[in-house]
Formats: structure tokens, C-alpha cells, sequence
């Protein structure tokens, strides 16, 4: 690898360098892999002579990636993990998707969800359940952060990902809104619509009060123990589950 091949790769690895170059981070065999299946558009493809030699055929379905033969402590340069992987992609960023609202669809809205594995997880949750699309507040943390690459194992290739403040997305939203609170109802008692907007919150201060305003249905997610909260990611998993497979 060149020095300003280092460089570049390195520097994906910061949030300002992920905007100016309008590129992101893939690490890992797996991952890999899956987005060499898919249409991304990638720029490099940073591997060892090994790992290049076994998969010609994935690296052929992209012909615009320029392949870098390289060293496993020039790959320690570059990663974003704790070890380095034997391959490192890097990605174009895709142009935000528009909110599109099919009344017979299911969406979600989070609300400064901060933390890079919760958001990684969503995003595969949101993959799993066949969502619509996924709305992040402006506050949210940035989906091509390495954490959250890592942590949606691909499912950030499948979601639609659009970016819309409360304001905007309550001004533009005519479908039905779901939010969870303690003080809702609980969910096992609900029939719900054949689509909507399920909305999650920060994990330490919930969804903001403007939402939980605005909802056509706030929802408790009963238990039995003595946790004070769920974790947000688990939380969407239940709510999604219940609502879109009712």
C-alpha cells in the first residue's frame, strides 16, 4: 500500500473525513463479502495477497474498486476495530433516501438514538421485519459510523435510511404513530393498523415530549422483573415484532 492509500483509508475512520470524502469503512470477511454481492459502489479493496487470491470472483463484480494488495501491519494501519481484519472496503455513501409513506407499510422514527451498537442493531432489526424505511433525527448517530457498519452486519446495504427533524417528519407524516411509554397500554391489547410509524427514543432520556405528544398510540411493553428500562435496540425488537407481524 501507498502511504497516501494509508492515509485515505485511515482517515474514514473520523466522521469529517466520512463527509468530506463521502466514503465509509467495511472491515472484516463477512461483511466483506456481503457487499461485494450486493451494487454498492466501492472505491477500494485493501486486502491481503491470500484473501484476494480466494475470492477473484467477488472482487471482479466491481471493476471501479481499485485493488490494494496489502500487508497485515498495513492493514493494522487503517482498521477500525481492535484487530485488523484481512480485508477492508471502502464504500461510497448513497444519497439519503426521501421518506416515502406507503399507508400500508411499517417505518421508524429514532429520536437522538446515540449509541453506535444500538443503531446497528435497529438498522438489522428494520432488515428483519421487512420495515419501509428508517428516519433518524439529525442528532442520531451517523449511520456509517465503523461501530454502526459493524454492528448492522450488512442490513445497512437493505434499509432505506432518510434523515428528517421531529418538526419536518410530524409535518409531513399522515400515517398512524406508535411510541412506547410507561405510561401507555399495553401493546398485547392493541390491533394494530396495517402500517405506521413506530418511534424510539434516546436510550438514557426516552423519545422527546413533542413525539410522545404527537403519538395516535402510546405503548407499554409489559414485564415482569425488576429493570427499570429496556435497552433501545431490544425495545424495537419487541415493539416491531408485535406491531408488524400482527
Amino acid at each position: 500500500m501507498t502511504k497516501a492509500q494509508i492515509k485515505f483509508l485511515q482517515s474514514l475512520g473520523r466522521q469529517k473525513y466520512r463527509k468530506e470524502h463521502n466514503a465509509y469503512l467495511v472491515e472484516g470477511d463477512k461483511n466483506a463479502r456481503e457487499w461485494l454481492l450486493s451494487g454498492a459502489e466501492i472505491l477500494y479493496i485493501a486486502a491481503t495477497e491470500a484473501w484476494l487470491g480466494m475470492h477473484v470472483s467477488l472482487a471482479e463484480r466491481h471493476p471501479e474498486a481499485e485493488r490494494i494488495t496489502a500487508a497485515g501491519f498495513e492493514l493494522e494501519k487503517v482498521t477500525s476495530m481492535q484487530h485488523a481484519q484481512e480485508v477492508v472496503l471502502a464504500v461510497k455513501q448513497p444519497a439519503p433516501a426521501l421518506y416515502t409513506m406507503q399507508k400500508d407499510r411499517w417505518y421508524l422514527y429514532l429520536d437522538k438514538i446515540q449509541d453506535p451498537g444500538n443503531m446497528g442493531t435497529i438498522i438489522r432489526v428494520a432488515d428483519w421485519f421487512g420495515l419501509a424505511q428508517l428516519i433518524c433525527s439529525p442528532d442520531c448517530v451517523e449511520w456509517y459510523n465503523p461501530k454502526v457498519v459493524q454492528a448492522s452486519m450488512g442490513s445497512l446495504l437493505r434499509v432505506g435510511l432518510a434523515e428528517m427533524t421531529p418538526e419536518a417528519f410530524l409535518s409531513a407524516n399522515t400515517l398512524p404513530l406508535y411510541a412506547t411509554s410507561l405510561e401507555g397500554r399495553d401493546m398485547r391489547q392493541l390491533k394494530a393498523a396495517p402500517g405506521g410509524v413506530i418511534a424510539m427514543g434516546n436510550e438514557s432520556k426516552g423519545l422527546s415530549p413533542l413525539l410522545q405528544e404527537a403519538a395516535d398510540h402510546r405503548l407499554l411493553i409489559p414485564g415482569k422483573g425488576g429493570a427499570e428500562s429496556l435497552n433501545v435496540a431490544v425495545a424495537t425488537g419487541i415493539v416491531c415484532a408485535a406491531l408488524t407481524l400482527s
